[in-house]
């Protein structure tokens, strides 16, 4: 399967950075995979170690006392080549293996050969990841197929994506077939999801029912983690995630600790929240007091929604047959639990932090997001009445917000508003985020100086 990531793994080792590079990622997002992938197409040689399986390795490696006995003793563990320029070194499931991720300074700074890391649990099991000094590492977190993946997946063309891209971007009506087809492909991506083993099965067989069988093995895979990490029950970390559907399908969408235990407090239970969203299972989205810049400013920890970090996933957690209604197209059921997730899940694969938008004088956004330096208003419709969003209407006519534009995403064609760009759901990918200042070169005349 074509994943984007594949072509950003590419362009940091390209760039000969001198550093180690880490996928992180939720279960079964395909990191091993991808890897193997870039690895066969790109070095000469590829030595791999996981160390779930490899329990001897992992015993032989945590000894190790320095880079150079690190190398020793992988040259003893592997028949594969050792040759310097050409060996990439693959070290998978690392969280069994701590003391590697502290000794790749040390193996970076050596200087021999390439290497590149990946786990199941990172950001829970190594909380201390992201202090690893930017010199000699590179974090890339990986998400579940987003939408245009699972649209190459099931053979859109190029020129289907070109096409829609300059719709987008001129902001004139995709032809109306394309338009009708894409809307199809997309319901078909609230109930496959992006997770490659349900893809995967949904390509081979076109079974939904033996999709909805793979997504019930990762839920459980997901929740014997939450058991291994909580086994007393004290985080109720498995009765949150198993209420993400019911929260959702509420009237305002907001997690209720109280549908939990009448007596729960956030600040007692917020460990919980982190946990899931370090072991990427779940996505927080928090409230903002202001629409305004930056909105980090503004964020209230205790107010939030949970989305599921798949929607496919979500949809399949839900007990009421919901796969089928949307198969069906029934016209009585709440989509938009699911459309929001969708959406959740495509801004945050596009690198955007999620917020929302509530306040007693204006109602709710459902998502604020910045966007090339200003706050952008989006709001998810699945239904008919598409042109109602009082909240929507307030802040941009607000005067204390300096709001230019919104984006209504709906099942609608492209067309304008005023001051609002409805967007077919379906297009929520192509908001990408701006370019950090890491790839900038930026030189400045100091000769007056000098």
């Amino acid at each position: 399967m074509y994943r984007e990531i594949e072509k950003q793994i590419k362009q940091f080792f390209e760039q000969k950075s001198g550093r180690a590079l880490m996928i992180t990622g939720a279960r079964q997002v395909g990191k091993t995979y991808i890897i193997r992938e870039f690895a066969k197409k790109n070095f000469e040689y590829v030595i791999e170690f996981n160390f779930l399986e490899n329990i001897d390795a992992r015993s032989i490696l945590q000894q190790a006392k320095s880079s150079e006995d690190i190398l020793l003793r992988i040259s003893g563990l592997t028949d594969v080549p050792m040759v310097p320029g050409k060996t990439l070194i693959f070290f998978d499931e690392v969280q069994e293996c701590k003391e590697l991720v502290t000794a790749i300074k040390f193996l970076v700074e050596e200087s021999s050969y390439q290497y590149i890391l990946s786990g199941s649990l990172l950001g829970v099991e190594l909380k201390d990841i992201r202090s690893v000094p930017v010199g000699y590492m590179q974090i890339m977190e990986m998400y579940p197929l987003n939408f245009f993946e699972f649209c190459k997946a099931n053979k859109v063309s190029d020129r289907v994506f070109s096409h829609l891209t300059n719709c987008f971007e001129r902001r004139e009506a995709v032809d109306p077939v394309i338009h009708e087809k894409m809307l199809d492909l997309f319901h078909l991506y609230l109930m496959v999801g992006g997770m490659p083993a349900a893809v995967a099965t949904y390509l081979k067989t076109n079974n939904l029912g033996a999709v909805a069988e793979i997504q019930s093995g990762i839920v459980k895979l997901y929740i014997q983690d939450i058991a291994k990490y909580d086994p007393e029950d004290k985080l109720y970390l498995k009765d949150i995630f198993e209420l993400i559907p019911s929260e959702l399908n509420s009237k305002n969408k907001r997690f209720i600790l109280k549908n939990l235990n009448e007596n729960f407090k956030f600040s007692r239970y917020q460990n919980s929240f982190i946990w899931l969203k370090e072991a990427g299972v779940a996505l927080p989205v928090f409230c903002v007091q202001e629409p305004v810049i930056p909105l980090l400013l503004s964020k209230s920890t205790n107010l939030f929604k949970l989305f599921a970090s798949d929607v496919g996933l979500l949809a399949s957690m839900y007990a009421d047959g919901l796969q089928l209604k949307i198969l069906n197209k029934e016209k009585d059921i709440n989509f938009g639990s699911v459309y929001e997730n969708a959406i959740a899940q495509e801004l945050k694969a596009q690198g955007f932090d999620l917020y929302y938008f509530q306040s007693k004088k204006q109602g709710e956004l459902d998502f604020v997001i910045e966007y090339h330096g200003k706050v952008l208003p989006i709001e998810v419709k699945s239904g008919k009445a598409y042109t109602r969003h009082q909240a929507l209407d307030h802040v941009l006519t607000s005067d204390q917000y300096e709001i230019d534009e919104a984006i209504v995403f709906c099942n609608e064609n492209i067309h304008m508003g005023k001051g609002i760009f409805y967007c077919p759901v379906y297009l929520a990918g192509l908001l990408k985020k701006e370019e950090d200042l890491a790839g900038m070169i930026y030189s400045l005349d100091l000769s007056v100086l000098q």
